[in-house]
């Protein structure tokens, strides 16, 4: 399995990173490879066309419906509806439970008047997945947890089968209980908004630390960690130090281009 990052930056980009996205292959080459993309915040799309070709993507999985997780959406349905190239057939996009109605009230905003209704489903597969079943995009096997967040949000775990999965946490808080979902994984994808946690303890966030990421992947056994939705301002060094602290694994920080396989 590979991922990539598209982008690692928290609720805004940094400069030369968008928001969160992540590029994830699995299985061998040719037909036998799935493509999906996970997440697709502001500033992805450019990422993610360096490094495959969008129109013929197996999914998009969407965690949640922050600004910062599917904004480049609006921009890849103008891509795919005016390419000069078109795709071979509509890009599949699962959505969390009121995803059709988000995409109903931004067609709203940007659709010509009579176009609302096919404004997205012209050039995507939509459907809304149920948290509490899998899914299945091309060989992967996609479940979901909820998490702790300011919306309704979902971690997501990607199994291909052939080795060990990979579980991205999405955005939440540190109440939420992942371990048992992050066990063995091969890669944890873990967001760390902040470097260390707030200091008052009545304080509850929606928001993991780089320590808290580093603990819940010590608790999960997990190899590698990869940590992202990370503020420029906060010092990217100093989110490392903070879950060297608490992570004997090998531990990455999220930049554009990124590749890790395993």
């Amino acid at each position: 399995m590979k991922l990539t990052v598209l982008g690692g930056s928290a609720a805004g980009p940094n400069p030369g990173q968008g928001c969160a996205g992540f590029l994830v292959t699995t299985g061998g080459d040719g037909d036998a490879r799935t493509r999906l993309v996970l997440d697709l915040g502001p500033g992805t799309l450019p990422e993610l066309r360096r490094h495959t070709d969008y129109r013929t993507l197996d999914g998009v999985v969407i965690s949640h419906l922050h600004l910062d997780h599917v904004l480049d959406l609006a921009a890849l349905r103008w891509l795919l509806a005016y390419n000069p190239v078109p795709a071979p057939r509509p890009v599949p996009l699962w959505l969390p439970p009121g995803g059709r109605d988000f995409l109903r009230r931004l067609a709203s905003a940007f659709a010509a008047p009579g176009e609302e209704e096919d404004f997205f489903d012209a050039v995507f597969a939509v459907a809304e997945y149920d948290p509490l079943q899998p899914i299945v995009v091309g060989n992967a096997t996609v479940t979901f947890t909820p998490t702790v967040h300011y919306v309704p949000c979902w971690a997501v775990r990607l199994d291909d089968g052939g080795g060990a999965p990979l579980v991205y946490t999405a955005d939440t808080g540190p109440t939420a209980d992942l371990a048992g979902f992050a066990r063995w994984a091969g890669l944890l994808v873990a967001e760390s908004t902040l470097p260390e946690p707030p200091r008052d303890p009545d304080h509850v966030l929606g928001h993991l630390a780089a320590a808290e990421a580093a603990e819940l992947a010590t608790r999960a056994g997990v190899p590698r960690l990869l940590l992202t939705h990370l503020w420029e301002e906060y010092g990217l060094d100093n989110y490392r130090r903070a879950a060297e602290a608490r992570y004997g694994g090998r531990l990455e920080i999220a930049r554009a281009g990124l590749t890790i396989a395993w």
